[in-house]
């Protein structure tokens, strides 16, 4: 009875842990928080990856401290993105759903792919020529894979969860593709 009796606790616990998380008054610190942390997990799996594959010899920190950082920026802008969206398209219809998924891989996603190579530009010290090479030899990569990873998750996204889920949602979905944008990012044989 008492395993019950804690377990019951516990869930109380988490249930008002959530509530304070996803207040309007920390949701924007929580969003930018998740996104933090999982972009730098997704930057430790590659390096780990990498490691494995011999491609590097040991791990970065400052790598993946800068991937984290880009994913602080991101979050930034998909906190405020998916508030906007949904205060300018409200609904839940397959219609409406379909218009949001369509204007967020056509906005939302070039902008988050420009903030990925600008945030790792300035934190790299990379010159504008090289920055310029980076994304006319890389960003295209991440767009193709964004249209085949978001538009099933941002069906789901759009059309089962409040706007204050969204970015711990994407986040969890773009764990693996943290991964596929750290290996693009730090891929050397596509610099040129």
């Amino acid at each position: 009875m008492n395993a019950v009796k804690g377990m019951g606790l516990f869930a109380s616990r988490i249930s008002v842990l959530r509530d304070q998380l996803f207040s309007k008054k920390n949701l924007f610190y929580t969003n930018v928080a998740i996104s933090i942390s999982l972009s730098g997990i997704g930057d430790i799996l590659e390096q780990h990856y990498e490691i494995l594959k011999e491609e590097l010899t040991c791990w970065s920190p400052t790598r993946t401290r800068n991937m984290a950082i880009s994913g602080m920026s991101i979050g930034i802008i998909c906190h405020h993105w998916y508030r906007y969206l949904d205060s300018k398209i409200s609904g839940r219809t397959i219609g409406i759903v379909l218009k949001k998924v369509v204007i967020d891989q056509l906005v939302c996603s070039p902008l988050c792919i420009a903030t990925l190579f600008f945030t790792l530009a300035i934190l790299e010290k990379t010159s504008l020529s090289n920055f310029k090479e980076e994304v006319k030899g890389k960003a295209h990569k991440l767009y193709v894979a964004e249209w085949v990873v978001w538009p099933p998750a941002q069906l789901i996204n759009f059309y089962f969860l409040p706007t204050k889920y969204r970015v711990l949602y994407d986040n969890t979905i773009s764990l693996g593709y943290d991964v596929y944008t750290s290996q693009v990012k730090h891929d050397k044989s596509q610099d040129t």
